[in-house]
């Protein structure tokens, strides 16, 4: 598989980071649809700065998109990022069902993290989307070892593709899924998300809340039922 037009794959065999490399070229100016790919990443990292271990035949890939519309719009990217990333990793697998998304953009293959999405955006004077880098990291061939918690590898599944067939099929879905209006790709998220009335606690900064999952919002916000009726959550991540 070659990826879409309009997409310049550039492959690296060692980098620090993929997502701190293309958030300096798009501050300098970069095109939309630069797609960076590194085999080995010394310096990985995922939400809030964690680390993220960076082991071969994994995919460490940021793509560079320049969308524009407004920045509060900013977040739907990591949804639709999420749902692209799950599509093009499903099709590897035989039951593509067992890929499950956690919110806001945490893939779980039988309940075990497969990979996640980090997206980081600058805005322009106007309030509008002036770049936005997504990053992904998917266990393809290995699962680090990562304290406290289950994590999952496809290749325990399927065979694994290399990291550049994976990088294409989910350029591909990035493609596909861009072109379609938010609601479509609420709706997707929803389908792999957890069942409806699913206890779930939401942690932002230092305060948790747990409640009963109620879906997403119109703008793509976790609803969580805590007693008095489903509220929007718009930061925060899920656990169980």
């Amino acid at each position: 598989m070659i990826p879409p037009a309009g997409w310049r794959l550039r492959v690296e065999e060692d980098l620090p980071s993929t997502q701190d490399l293309l958030l300096r070229l798009a501050a300098a100016g970069e095109p939309e649809g630069l797609a960076l790919l590194a085999h080995r990443q010394t310096a990985g990292r995922g939400r809030e700065s964690r680390g993220w271990d960076s082991l071969s035949g994994n995919l460490h890939l940021s793509v560079l998109l320049r969308p524009g519309g407004p920045i509060r719009d900013s977040a739907r990217w990591s949804l639709l990022a999420a749902v692209a990333l799950a599509e093009a990793l499903a099709a590897f697998l035989p039951d593509p069902a067992a890929i499950h998304l956690k919110w806001p953009n945490d893939l779980l293959l039988n309940g075990r993290k497969l990979a996640g999405v980090l997206a980081e955006c600058a805005g322009d004077a106007r309030g509008g989307i002036e770049w936005l880098v997504i990053g992904f990291g998917a266990n393809l061939a290995a699962a680090p070892v990562i304290a406290g918690r289950d994590v999952a590898c496809l290749a325990d599944h399927a065979t694994a593709p290399p990291p550049e067939v994976a990088a294409a099929a989910l350029l591909h879905a990035l493609d596909h899924w861009r072109d379609r209006p938010f609601a479509a790709v609420r709706d997707a998220w929803i389908a792999r998300g957890p069942q409806p009335g699913a206890p779930i606690t939401l942690t932002a900064g230092p305060r948790a809340t747990t409640g009963l999952y109620a879906g997403l919002a119109e703008d793509g916000s976790l609803l969580l039922d805590t007693g008095s009726g489903p509220r929007a959550h718009s930061t925060g991540e899920t656990g169980g």
